[in-house]
């Protein structure tokens, strides 16, 4: 069916925009940012995807640098194989960097292209058929994509929490504004150059008798350790040194 779905959309929005990841089937296609809502609504009236399932944001700032060293397997673990500030190790005023060159050499993280994008997912109850479409933001500086609220009323909060914890702006959307960070709140914490520790820390003050926010002073910067699933080398190297005493013993006789 995804090879079916495949050639339908790239009939319509042409073989470049469509992918399939194999061995999963799974659909993307991409649409421009001009085209958005255009391209979503033929999707639901000419594709079936009566139904939304899911709206999200996408920083891809310092896509594709590896902070860690998780190569090859060892009964050690793996270990921060680079140098700089990677994600979650820098403070408020700080940019991400990684390391070029020289061990000691660093750099900010850059991006040559696009660096926000929109990820939508449907699903057509009719044909069983499900699609992750994505949009990129044109201008890096200040993402804005169109609020596909008129095509999907359920999207409205999804968008709403994009543009909280990313900062893409969605022109049309009824009432855009924070939802889950509060009023105050200064940044987007899911985009990759915000620190994790934040930017302001809060403490009660007794002589004020109130909270008060201060810039953060005490809290370290934390370090995010990834999920890698890796073979388990243990058994063969069990195996291995339970061969080796077994020939050692044959020499021996």
């Amino acid at each position: 069916m995804s090879a079916s779905l495949a050639n339908e959309l790239a009939a319509r929005f042409g073989a470049a925009a469509v992918e399939v990841a194999l061995p999963r089937g799974e659909t993307t296609l991409e649409v421009p940012a001009g085209e958005w809502v255009a391209a979503c609504t033929a999707l639901r009236d000419a594709f079936g995807f009566d139904t939304f399932i899911d709206l999200c944001g996408v920083d891809y700032l310092g896509y594709g640098n590896d902070e860690w060293d998780t190569d090859g397997v060892s009964a050690q673990g793996f270990s921060r194989g680079v140098e700089g500030r990677g994600p979650g190790r820098f403070k408020w005023g700080e940019r991400p960097s990684h390391q070029v060159g020289e061990p000691a050499a660093v750099a900010a993280d850059t991006l040559e292209g696009k660096r926000f994008a929109v990820v939508l997912h449907l699903l057509s109850v009719r044909r069983n058929l499900r699609l992750r479409v994505r949009c990129f933001a044109a201008d890096n500086s200040l993402p804005v994509v169109a609020s596909l609220v008129g095509v999907w009323p359920g999207v409205n909060w999804f968008e709403r929490e994009a543009f909280d914890l990313f900062g893409i702006i969605f022109e049309g959307h009824p009432d855009l504004r924070r939802i889950l960070t509060d009023y105050g709140f200064v940044g987007h914490p899911f985009r990759k150059d915000f620190p994790l520790i934040g930017n302001v820390e809060v403490r009660y003050d007794a002589g004020l008798k109130r909270v008060v926010y201060e810039p953060v002073t005490s809290v370290e910067p934390r370090v995010g350790v990834p999920r890698v699933i890796r073979d388990d080398a243990r058994f063969a190297t069990a195996e291995g040194e339970r061969g080796g005493k077994i020939l050692d013993r044959e020499a021996r006789r």
